[in-house]
């Protein structure tokens, strides 16, 4: 038995959960294990009612959950961030999820836009440290009437570059990204430790010949972690790099293992390549504590209760979530039962199909069960 926390959040979230709940109980039959569903009401309907995002008393149940299952968040009512910083990344960052896991794999019968590429060739996994870098929320923006303030930040960089910024700058804004020792081995060691599984090599992302403070430390523990791991072979590379080779040799990757934002970008584009975005799952991970997974996608409101989005990113994250709590055979099911429903044809109109959200769903399940 497990226990999972689910959240279907805003917009075709809690449509697109109730397929891959459904999947996930078919996979529970087939593979003999339960789960045992917690539903939250978190998420912008709430939020409009109440004020509240979520509590702390929330934040305090949910960690006692080994995962949490989640649809999407956001909503045209609500101020762009609000939904987002109060609700989604404020759980990533209180239960610590430093990890996030992207499986960048083309599945048989989706076209990618790659011209001459299948599924042999897009097979590989990004891992993304999910709580440091520029997206830690350090910075400021000052105006010409903030004298002090602009005096600071002048006299920074005067002393950096030996350049001066006119007295009369108009507003200046700045952002510190934050990368420490421990942040960058933790999730160094997750994407080594998941190559020597799969018996791949590692690729690291950075760009240390630009940025070296911050990115260089990012290479020095690199090597230190790569030592622990004879085994592996790796390789290091400059994200503008990585965005040309995804595009021209993706067969080239294994597993990719990048800073938060580069990782932000990279994985964006890895979405593109196995399909769009209706095909992109997605785990925040904490290997000891509290994990979340969902689609990459947003909440689409305007299609909300139409029946006609595509679950599977959805249902592949349920596969990511399972992988996780270690039915290993159950989470490959999972992603062999996707594809068979596409290769049957029972897919939503993004695919090319006219098949409704619940149709992907059960069609899924059905495989699963036989």
């Amino acid at each position: 038995m497990y226990r999972v926390a689910a959240i279907g959040g805003d917009g075709i979230g809690p449509e697109i959960l109730d397929e891959g709940k459904k999947v996930l109980d078919a996979a529970g039959e087939k593979y003999d294990f339960d789960i045992e569903w917690t539903d939250f009401d978190i998420g912008a309907e709430r939020y409009l009612e109440t004020g509240e995002l979520v509590t702390e008393e929330e934040l305090k149940e949910l960690s006692g959950y080994p995962a949490i299952y989640f649809g999407s968040i956001g909503d045209d009512r609500v101020k762009p961030g609000i939904l987002e910083k109060g609700i989604l990344l404020k759980m990533r960052f209180s239960f610590d999820e430093y990890v996030n896991l992207r499986p960048i794999r083309l599945l048989h019968g989706i076209q990618t836009p790659l011209a001459g590429k299948g599924p042999e060739d897009i097979d590989f996994v990004v891992v993304r440290e999910n709580t440091e870098d520029f997206y830690v929320g350090i910075g400021s923006r000052f105006r010409q009437s903030e004298k002090k303030e602009l005096e600071v930040v002048r006299d920074l960089y005067s002393v950096k570059f030996g350049l001066d910024v006119e007295s009369d700058a108009e507003e200046i804004a700045y952002q510190i990204g934050v990368l420490s020792r421990e942040g960058c081995r933790r999730v160094m060691e997750y994407a080594f430790d998941l190559a020597e599984r799969r018996q791949r090599r590692v690729a690291s992302v950075d760009k240390a010949n630009v940025l070296s403070d911050v990115y260089g430390l990012w290479r020095e523990v690199f090597s230190e972690v790569e030592g622990r791991h004879p085994g592996v072979a790796t390789e290091l590379t400059f994200v503008d790099a990585v965005t040309m080779w995804f595009v021209k040799n993706p067969e080239w990757f294994d597993v990719v293992v990048t800073p938060n934002m580069f990782g932000d970008i990279v994985t964006d584009l890895g979405a593109m390549i196995q399909g769009g975005l209706g095909l992109a799952p997605g785990g925040n991970i904490n290997p000891t504590g509290t994990s979340m997974f969902e689609p990459i996608h947003g909440s689409a409101p305007k299609y909300r209760g139409l029946g006609v989005v595509n679950p599977i990113a959805t249902i592949w994250a349920g596969a990511l979530l399972l992988d996780h709590l270690g039915e290993h055979e159950a989470a490959e099911g999972v992603v062999q039962a996707i594809e068979g429903t596409i290769r049957d044809g029972v897919v939503t109109r993004d695919l090319g199909g006219a098949a409704k959200t619940a149709d992907v769903g059960d069609h899924v399940a059905a495989l699963l069960r036989r």
